[in-house]
């Protein structure tokens, strides 16, 4: 049994352990009182809305750049105390990582004269020259509320890592839908030069990058090697996932190591960070590389299944060997087809690997051995462009031994002529082979060329990790599936290839004609051509799909049949709906109908000489097809709409193309109707298993009956060793994985005094309907129950849909799923409940006197020109909220916590404008959430919570009405609040402060247009001429019991406030 592992167990084992000699952070331990929120030091903070450490920032700096004058260092630590949020945050940690990775340009004098010098914000050569300090419950202050994250990892005084914790009894996806997403929202700041985020509850902790989605975190429990055997169960029983964290992960040479060499930006909005098994596989090839010397250019086989990221391992290998080992080196990209090598080379582009335009390509193989033959870094090439003439010998090309041979997918590649000539070409070369699927057994030519394996992460280890997704196959149609000793002939391996030869051509025809003939039989295609069209649509997850045919013209006219029976079965579908007794039923067929109708297909084969003659020959027309697969649309080609999951191209049919490195994460459906065994059958199904949010895994429709081959292959290539299971199973271990769920949720929903079981047991519909009602309000009370309820209840219906439409066919059923299924339905705003949206009515009809769509109300003052717009589409006004019946409302109601659960959502829309207007107000913000935390903790009983947020209202609408009483616009007294913050002030001294501030107003307004120009707080001038107004207006104006201390405070604390307010995108720039 699992033991209970607190928060704060799991927060003091990390900081401890880092805090370990043999680690060496520095802690900093934070006051995580309320009562601490300003403290800032112990961090060396100016202001809680600072996230870096400023002072050992500057000391790092100074230590590792001691050429660089100091006040240009002090200049780098200034800017980089600014406020981010108003950025486009995805920009800033894309340009701040490349000041983290390759240093700030500064210019300088060097003998009188200007130069450029660069400032290091990292030793990336002597880890140990770095500063590292572990921070828990360091206070940050957004812009409408503090949020205090639970430890902090800082390299040289900026935040590099993220963790976010949670007790064992939550399911670790609810910190990431409740506090990660929420710290993105309230302090964006944080995120600017984060590098890292982890996750943990103590049982699981995982790794992601800071704006992933919760799909593309991932485990970090290997250490040291891909192949280390990992005893589960032994983990989460003891919570040692965090410690396998630290260990793997977050020594300083590791960290420093990760932060330079294992972070990419895909076309620099897309942030890729490298997983577990990609940082030690890469590290590991990194070592053969340093020793190439003794293994005779034979660097290994990188086998790391398909799905699990091996482009970009391959793009982070060659941007290590350049960044960290001196030589010249050429690296040559090797693939067998013209896709795979643009989707190769694409990849390398997009990460800036390489540059756009950079000549790379070989046209042929006369240019091939040009490139070959000089210094170029970067080649890509088809294996094929090595051929020459039989009858000569291939000449040599280089006899560098700094040349790499980096060989994608070389199960096909590594063998034959072509081969041959590449290693005579390139003697000395050293020879990598990238790939999911080795050559095994008698055909093991992949390490006879490549030498031993490098790396090794199968697919059910990718599986077990989360970096793929699980497989589920379902053997529809039996009547068109074959016997299974067909197989064991060569047409398999013979029809691999799409474009055969004629010696190949001649050999299927003469020894698999009888297979062939039944494969291709016209009735048998009709029968899977139907059933494609009518499972297809009625899928749960609307994946894009795959259909596998035999060869080239099978492919078309499989396309030509699916094409006839969609028609018909939206036919059908237009009669069961005109039948159809309920609203619910028709709504669910037209919304069948509606993705049938906006559904495209396409066919994607290769193109060869002489093909329309071919095609003609056999009755089919090639031509419209040819035209579709080169036609650019909306800047997109073909493979580009394909991989767009809201691109309405769903369904390709291909035979051959496709089927190796291409990534489509939101392919879940394969309907598989070709012969293949082994490496080939690996890489086929390999298409539906990545990840993307919302698919729980793939599904392969096998119709060639191929299951006895898929388990040979999944033996040789997917078992995990850890637990003797395939990785990929028949869909009826799925539908049974959905009673396994419906057990968890309905314990779950019995804990908080729910029983499911009574309310299947009622027998009164409408005492039934009542009681889920209740169940709903019940699971409403607390944060942590709605939270845990809908991760449960999103997974069982997500695995639901996964089963679609095969659970219906098979007649499951289980009684607790209907009621399970309403009550998401609520949550999810799929059921429309009369008496709940009554209920909600009278909420929403009392809250909505204070709503109007103008930005003005009569009590609340709006200059022309202001400073701060409101950022929803309507403007809330409390004075004409009625507190009072609001009380009555909730008192009234039988379903408090749903209503309560509505005037929540217009406290925080109520706050957000009060903040946007003056920033002063964040301790509105904080009251409110300190009325949840203690509620939610159990610390106040209902009663007292719902009086507490109405008399939260109630102060909330004198506070919006005080600049009107007080004669003030809103930026005016958010000035004044900044002025007498902390300061006892007589009647008459608030009165000058009053003065004081709607002249300073005036002052920084007419400068705005002035000196304020767009991103005035980066330049050194116009900061100069904005302080030097404040300090003069300031003088002017403020009492006397203003001493020089609080006078220098208030003009810095103004300063401050203007330029994080233009920073963040909230006014006070042109």
């Amino acid at each position: 049994m699992k033991s209970f592992i607190s928060e704060d167990d799991i927060e003091q084992a990390i900081c401890n352990r880092l805090a370990l000699p043999e680690y060496g952070w520095t802690r900093i331990e934070c006051d995580p009182s309320a009562e601490a929120q300003d403290d800032v030091s112990r961090t060396g903070r100016s202001a809680s809305t600072e996230c870096i450490l400023p002072d050992v920032l500057l000391s790092s700096l100074k230590r590792l750049n001691p050429q660089i004058d100091e006040k240009i260092l002090k200049d780098i630590v200034r800017d980089f105390r600014r406020d981010f949020s108003g950025t486009d945050l995805v920009d800033t940690n894309y340009r701040l990582y490349g000041q983290i990775r390759n240093g700030v340009n500064v210019k300088v004098l060097r003998d009188g004269k200007e130069d450029f010098d660069i400032v290091r914000l990292i030793d990336f050569g002597n880890p140990l020259n770095n500063s590292f300090h572990c921070v828990n419950q360091m206070w940050i202050k957004g812009h409408y509320r503090y949020r205090r994250p639970d430890v902090l990892l800082f390299v040289n005084g900026l935040p590099m890592v993220f963790i976010e914790l949670k007790n064992s009894t939550v399911k670790i996806e609810e910190s990431y839908n409740k506090n990660l997403v929420s710290y993105r929202k309230d302090i964006p700041n944080i995120f600017a030069f984060n590098q890292i985020c982890v996750l943990s509850n103590g049982v699981k902790t995982k790794v992601g990058a800071w704006n992933s989605d919760y799909d593309y975190f991932f485990e970090w429990l290997r250490v040291d090697d891909e192949k280390e055997v990992l005893n589960r169960e032994r983990i989460e029983e003891h919570g040692l996932s965090v410690t396998y964290l630290v260990d793997g992960l977050l020594r300083k040479e590791r960290l420093i190591d990760y932060i330079e060499n294992f972070i990419l930006f895909d076309r620099k909005r897309t942030k890729i960070i490298a997983k577990n098994h990609q940082y030690l596989g890469v590290n590991h090839l990194i070592d053969n590389v340093e020793r190439r010397g003794k293994l005779d250019g034979k660097l290994g086989v990188f086998w790391h299944t398909q799905g699990s990221g091996k482009s970009y391992s391959m793009v982070m290998f060659v941007r290590k060997v350049r960044r960290k080992l001196t030589g010249n080196f050429t690296f040559l990209v090797v693939t067998d087809r013209e896709d795979l090598d643009a989707q190769i080379h694409k990849t390398f582009v997009r990460t800036e690997t390489i540059g756009a335009k950079e000549e790379c390509q070989p046209k042929n193989a006369v240019q091939l051995r040009e490139f070959l033959s000089g210094n170029k870094p970067m080649v890509f090439t088809l294996i094929q462009k090595f051929q020459y003439d039989k009858k000569e010998k291939y000449p040599l090309l280089s006899n560098r031994d700094d040349i790499f041979v980096l060989v994608d997918e070389a199960h096909r590649t590594q063998y034959k002529q072509l081969a041959e000539n590449m290693h005579t070409g390139l003697p000395n070369a050293n020879y990598i082979a990238f790939t999911g699927t080795p050559l095994l057994g008698s055909k093991r030519l992949t390490n006879q060329w490549f030498g031993d394996y490098v790396s090794e992460y199968n697919f059910a280890q990718a599986i077990d990790d989360g970096s793929t997704r699980p497989l589920y196959y379902s053997r529809r149609v039996p009547e068109v599936g074959l016997s299974n000793d067909w197989l064991d002939t060569d047409i398999a391996d013979i029809v691999e290839d799409e474009n055969l030869n004629d010696r190949e051509q001649e050999l299927l025809e003469n020894s698999s004609s009888r297979i062939l003939e039944v494969i291709k039989r016209d009735s048998r295609l009709e029968k899977i051509a139907k059933d494609i069209a009518h499972h297809f649509p009625r899928r749960g997850f609307l994946g894009k799909g795959m259909v596998i045919s035999v060869d080239k013209y099978t492919v078309i006219r499989m396309f030509d049949k699916v094409q006839k029976y969609w028609k018909e079965e939206m036919k059908l579908l237009v009669q069961e709906r005109n039948e159809a007794k309920t609203q619910e039923e028709r709504d669910r067929l037209n919304s069948i109908l509606a993705y049938m109708d906006g559904t495209e297909m396409a066919v994607v084969i290769s193109e060869e000489a002489g093909e329309e003659e071919k095609f003609a020959a056999q009755h089919l027309d090639i031509t419209v097809h040819r035209r579709k697969m080169k036609e650019i649309r909306g800047g997109k080609d073909i493979e580009d709409r394909f991989k767009d999951p809201n691109d309405p191209f769903r369904l390709v049919f291909v035979c051959s193309m496709w089927l190796t490195g291409f990534d489509v994460p939101s392919l879940s459906t394969l309907y598989l109707d070709k012969p293949m065994k082994g490496h080939t059958l690996m890489q086929a199904i390999a298409r539906a298993n990545r990840v993307c949010p919302g698919k729980t895994c793939g599904i392969i429709v096998d119709y060639v009956n191929v299951f006895k081959y898929m388990q040979r292959a999944l033996a040789d290539y997917a078992s995990s060793g850890e637990n003797g299971e395939f990785p990929a199973k028949d869909i009826e271990q799925l539908i049974s994985g959905i009673d396994g769920c419906i057990v968890e949720c309905v314990a779950f929903l019995r804990q908080i005094g729910i029983v499911i079981d009574d309310i299947v047991a009622e027998t009164d519909a409408l005492e039934q309907l009542e009681m889920l009602r209740m169940a709903y309000n019940r699971i409403l009370e607390k944060d942590e129950w709605k939270n845990r309820f809908k991760v449960l209840t999103n997974l069982l219906g997500n695995l639901y849909d996964a089963a679609k439409p095969e659970i219906f066919e098979r007649g499951w059923s289980n009684v607790n799923f209907a009621p399970l299924n309403y009550l998401n339905g609520l949550f999810c705003n799929r059921v429309d409940d009369e008496k709940l949206s009554r209920a909600k009515a009278r909420m929403s009809e009392t809250l909505d006197r204070s709503v109007s769509a103008s930005a003005v109300s009569e009590n609340v003052l709006e200059e022309p020109g202001c400073q701060y717009g409101v950022r929803q589409g309507k403007v809330i006004d409390l004075s004409k909220l009625d507190v009072d019946s609001l009380r009555n409302v909730i008192k009234s109601t039988p379903y408090k916590a749903l209503e309560i659960d509505d005037l929540r959502m217009f406290i925080e829309r109520a706050l957000e404008q009060l903040i946007n207007k003056n920033c002063t107000r964040v301790s509105f913000s904080q009251r409110y959430k300190n009325i949840i935390d203690r509620y939610n903790s159990g610390g106040s009983e209902n009663e007292d919570y719902y009086e507490k947020l109405l008399q939260l209202i109630e102060d909330m609408k004198a506070e919006q009405s005080r600049s009107f009483e007080m004669g003030l616009t809103e930026e005016e007294l958010e000035i004044y609040d900044l002025l007498i913050a902390d300061k006892k002030l007589t009647k008459a001294e608030e009165q000058r402060v009053i003065l004081a501030s709607k002249n300073l107003y005036i002052k920084v307004s007419a400068a705005k247009g002035r000196d304020m120009g767009v991103d005035w707080y980066k330049d050194e001038q116009p900061r100069t001429v904005v302080l030097a107004l404040i300090k003069k207006a300031l003088n002017d104006d403020l009492p006397e019991c203003y001493d020089r201390v609080s006078f220098n405070d208030k003009v810095n604390l103004l300063f401050r406030h203007f330029v994080d307010m233009a920073a963040q995108g909230y006014g006070w720039t042109a």
